[in-house]
């Protein structure tokens, strides 16, 4: 998940940040780790990924590789997940943010010669025949032991600018669209701006691409989801969007449909979270109570879903809603140009013990300003991020430039731990 908008090359290479571990030689002198963090970046001679001492880093997959269903590694390598596999294996499921032109390094190859291979009822949009939609998913079967990769294949097919998502807790990842371009627009044959759910398999196929409707059409960007009550929480890549739940009938049956509901926060409709203005209306670690209302029209074909939740129902407010994951603690999650100095917040939203429930007023969740430095040093564009094992926040930044992985603990302290040096992605 520790990538975002190919985080080291939107064309060239993914790195497996799976395999990064800490080498010691066995006469090496003890480490002496700083109080948090793991020291100043090396430098890397390769132009890749600058790291600090002791961690190494391991290509695995290429653009425009073939793979093992005879397809190409697709280009911009976005949002993605690991989960762990049969006999030790890690099965990696990774978006493709390609949009329309068919030479932007698609599966299908820059002629589209690779498209007969898809069979119709598994490609979403085929664009009348000419042009399909190139994005979609790749799942890596990597061998952990041996650290090789075994195979790889295009998992979804035929969706657009596939952006972020999220891991569900009964081993699938959700994939989301970053786009509510409409049939007929761009040579499309179907409307895009859903999410789609992608099985992690070692045995290669295409998921059945099949819309989560109920879950909103909106420009979608990551989902989060609460592994005790199955409620899946979305980010909206907007600078006004909203903050989005989805309670599905059935939990783990997302396609069953369900309820889509946004943020408000409780006694202060319409409320701006994203400290633009000259006053400032929420500072880090303070906690507001929330509640949720119900969205109507949730596959608005204006795109002014996030519009009519705000004007007319007081739903929150978010500074373009981007990375997010579940933690031991809440829900994490980034505004990429949030802040006074619109260099990026990080959120953490702590469900109801009551959540989706009629209970949940009397014990509401709480919404939490978790870090906001305003210091283009410390935080430059927050965008995806995931939780580490021990508790620390670790995201991507979008800023353009040299942008770099940096850890929060939970005591607010970031430090830096990758920087990418290879290009501006």
């Amino acid at each position: 998940m520790i990538s975002r908008r190919t985080f080291l090359s939107s064309s060239a290479v993914t790195v497996g940040f799976l395999s990064l571990r800490r080498v010691f030689a066995a006469d090496a002198p003890p480490l002496e780790l700083p109080q948090f963090g793991y020291g100043p970046l090396v430098a890397d001679p390769a132009g890749v990924i600058d790291l600090p001492a002791g961690f190494s880093y391991k290509i695995f997959s290429r653009t425009g590789q073939i793979m093992d269903d005879a397809l190409r590694v697709p280009g911009m390598h976005d949002g993605m997940a690991t989960f762990a596999g049969p006999n030790g294996l890690t099965l990696l499921v990774r978006n493709h943010e390609l949009l329309t032109d068919p030479s932007a390094d698609s599966a299908f190859g820059p002629n589209n010669e690779g498209f007969s291979r898809i069979s119709p009822g598994k490609l979403y949009d085929a664009g009348y025949g000419k042009t399909p939609a190139p994005g979609g998913t790749v799942t890596l079967v990597y061998n952990t032991k041996d650290q090789m990769l075994e195979r790889h294949y295009l998992s979804l097919a035929g969706t657009i600018r596939n952006c972020a998502g999220g891991p569900t807790p009964w081993g699938s990842w959700i994939t989301c669209e970053e786009s509510v371009v409409r049939k007929n627009e761009d040579k499309f044959e179907q409307d895009h701006g859903y999410n789609f759910e992608v099985p992690a398999s070692v045995d290669i196929g295409l998921a059945d691409p099949t819309p989560i409707r109920a879950m909103g059409r909106f420009n979608h960007e990551a989902v989060a989801v609460d592994p005790a009550s199955g409620i899946v929480y979305q980010t909206e890549d907007r600078s006004e969007g909203l903050l989005y739940r989805y309670i599905p009938n059935v939990k783990g049956k997302l396609l069953e449909g369900g309820k889509l509901q946004a943020l408000r926060i409780r006694d202060k409709k319409s409320f701006d979270t994203r400290n633009w203005e000259k006053t400032r209306t929420l500072d880090p670690g303070q906690v507001l109570d929330v509640e949720w209302i119900d969205l109507e029209d949730v596959e608005s074909p204006t795109d002014e879903l996030r519009m009519w939740g705000y004007y007319a129902r007081g739903a929150a407010r978010f500074a373009r809603g981007e990375g997010m994951w579940t933690g031991k603690d809440g829900i994490y999650f980034a505004c990429t140009n949030g802040g006074t100095k619109k260099q990026g917040q990080i959120f953490r939203y702590t469900p109801s013990p009551h959540e989706g429930t009629a209970d949940e007023a009397k014990q509401p969740g709480k919404l939490e300003l978790f870090i906001e430095p305003n210091n283009s040093e410390l935080m430059r564009n927050a965008d995806n991020l995931t939780i580490a094992p021990w508790g620390d926040v670790v995201f991507a930044e979008d800023c353009g430039k040299a942008n770099r992985l940096v850890g929060v603990t939970k005591q607010s302290q970031l430090y830096t731990f990758a920087r990418n040096v290879m290009n501006d992605s």
